[in-house]
């Protein structure tokens, strides 16, 4: 896949659950247009974290744009290239335990933005010292940091 895009995601929280940031960066391929995202909350998980850095990605995007987003989150990459998030679907949102998903207004979420877009999961080890990674995390911390003193 030729990208358009390029978003690298993360997600960090200061407990578990705790206050939380998130952070995502698009690189636009065409032009090395670099922009950061980031935000936070009061009292989230970490994995709400990771999913929102993605959702708030694909939502500044262009609908039908090729991307390839880079996750440290084997969470939210396996839920596509694993089929989690079909499977969940197809089982009226309940797991292979036949328990309730986890966060299943974010994967809704997702799942529509996916949708519109034709996207690439990667998975990159955290803290490797790959450069918009280690940037995702230190602003994802940094918010995280932020709500933690609101």
């Amino acid at each position: 896949m030729s990208a358009n895009y390029i978003v690298y995601t993360d997600g960090s929280c200061l407990g578990n659950p705790g206050s939380g940031g998130w952070a995502a960066i698009i690189i636009e391929c065409g032009t090395g247009e670099v922009k950061e995202l980031h935000g936070g909350e009061r009292h989230t998980t970490n994995n709400r974290m990771e999913m929102t850095a993605a959702i708030s990605a694909l939502q500044k995007l262009p609908t039908g744009v090729k991307i390839e987003l880079y996750t440290d989150s084997q969470y939210l990459k396996n839920a596509f290239t694993k089929k989690w998030l079909a499977n969940w679907k197809r089982n009226g949102w309940l797991t292979a335990q036949r328990k309730p998903v986890l966060n299943q207004d974010l994967w809704i979420e997702l799942d529509n933005l996916i949708a519109v877009h034709e996207v690439e999961f990667h998975w990159v080890k955290g803290h490797a010292g790959l450069n918009y990674n280690e940037r995702c995390d230190e602003l994802a911390r940094s918010e995280a940091a932020r709500f933690k003193n609101h």
